[in-house]
């Protein structure tokens, strides 16, 4: 069953509404914020968007470290950035396209920059952090600071 519809002419923000209180300068006001917020998103849908992706990665936690494993295959180890600043980790760096003749009918692989972040819980030894890259993975240890590292407490029978 259809119900019946109302039809009024004119926009919705140019009439008043004085059953809702509303009055013409709230109207406009409404009208103001929906003029700005059309071109917000016409602003935002103009601009490229970068393409920037987070590798698939692992954080491990031992008594003595943090270990992170990130894969990036096919990736050269000049091409990866690793930082840590305070307790942050930064793994970033750049998926270049490769040349190749003839015409690319599919690609299912990502290109452009990748950046990985991670907090890590606790304080750590920021110059004792090592990092590999074997068989497209990096693997990053982070060695925990003394005082952070985790006690074993035995519990006695009271």
């Amino acid at each position: 069953m259809t119900l019946p519809v109302h039809h009024q002419h004119g926009r919705l923000l140019e009439r008043s509404f004085p059953t809702l209180g509303w009055s013409e300068p709230i109207a406009a006001e409404f009208g103001d914020l929906f003029e700005r917020m059309n071109r917000f998103l016409e602003a935002a849908g103009a601009a490229p968007a970068a393409t920037v992706f987070s590798p698939p990665a692992d954080l491990r936690e031992t008594d003595d470290a943090y270990f992170v494993e990130a894969e990036l295959p096919g990736i050269e180890r000049e091409d990866i950035d690793v930082e840590l600043s305070e307790r942050e980790l930064c793994i970033a760096g750049e998926y270049k396209e490769q040349e190749r003749e003839g015409v690319l009918r599919r690609s299912t692989r990502r290109t452009g920059r990748f950046e990985y972040r991670v907090l890590l819980p606790s304080d750590v030894k920021e110059e004792e952090v090592t990092a590999t890259l074997a068989d497209g993975v990096l693997t990053v240890v982070v060695p925990k600071s003394q005082g952070t590292r985790s006690k074993h407490i035995e519990i006695t029978q009271a």
